[in-house]
């Protein structure tokens, strides 16, 4: 079976520009991330490919990820971004496409400065539109926008999703409600998985450990099934709090033991593979 990190980041600060990726702001992350940087730790955590997301809104950025998927073989594909404001996103996504290792596109209401935006009609008919297509989704959202994500749901009810991160829990603070009752309803519409990634960035960066973890990941498995989540590295984001290895040493440390070598092989790559149609 092929092993899957279903989230991953390349950037270049001199190349594109990130907007929220500043020296200033992120001295850790702000250099150069390219594949020759990941790869070795890939192999050394047994895992053969990747997904690679984007960390830009903007078109230029998708295009440069593509271009660097034409040169790894590690990378499996391709989430980019699309402006769904924008009259013409069909003729953008349509250019995407051509490519064979696009996959999909990210919404970020995580950085939207009104959630609700999510929910301008515009966007609603786009996304009915890309419902039919079956494209695949990922959603970055945190958990105080969640009521958002649940009316963006009902009025897209037959999208096919992956919610990234948890939508970032208050793993930091240890609390667990309303995100527990309101992941369980996003967990009810069939098409939608969730991306075991982004944990540790959400505890304490300097003091984090395993059982900060446990209740949070066993409630996405309970909720979503074995059938409907996969592993994410959300490397190199995560070195603000952890190496790749720690990381992917986590998840399976806080796993439930009850999960069978078959529901770990689906989780560590078949889900992903059969959610994005590699």
């Amino acid at each position: 079976m092929t092993r899957i990190d279903a989230h991953q980041h390349y950037w270049n600060p001199e190349r594109i520009d990130y907007g929220w990726l500043t020296e200033k702001s992120s001295p850790i992350l702000y250099r150069n991330y390219s594949p020759s940087d990941l790869e070795p730790e890939l192999e050394a955590a047994g895992m053969d490919r990747t997904i690679l997301v984007q960390a830009a809104t903007h078109h230029e950025e998708t295009y440069y990820m593509l271009e660097l998927s034409e040169q790894y073989e590690s990378i499996a594909g391709v989430v980019g971004w699309l402006d769904l404001n924008d009259p013409d996103w069909a003729v953008v996504l349509e250019s995407f496409r051509n490519h064979p290792k696009f996959l999909g596109f990210r919404l970020m209401i995580q950085d939207m400065p009104e959630p609700s935006e999510i929910l301008r009609p515009i966007v609603i008919e786009a996304l009915r539109e890309i419902a039919k297509m079956d494209l695949p989704v990922d959603l970055v959202a945190m958990w105080h926008q969640l009521p958002v994500v649940l009316e963006l749901l009902r009025n897209v009810p037959g999208l096919r999703v992956v919610i990234d991160h948890l939508a970032k829990p208050q793993i930091k603070a240890g609390i667990f409600e309303p995100w527990a009752t309101q992941m369980r309803e996003i967990a009810s519409y069939p098409k939608i998985y969730c991306k075991l990634s982004g944990l540790v960035t959400e505890a304490d960066h300097e003091a984090w450990k395993p059982e900060d973890f446990t209740a949070y990941v066993a409630h996405i498995v309970d909720i979503f099934g074995t059938d409907r989540i996969m592993y994410g590295s959300d490397w190199p984001v995560c070195l603000l709090a952890g190496s790749y290895s720690q990381v992917h040493q986590l998840l399976g440390r806080v796993l439930p033991d009850s999960l069978t070598e078959a529901e770990l092989e689906a989780l560590y790559g078949g889900n992903a593979a059969a959610f994005y149609k590699l």
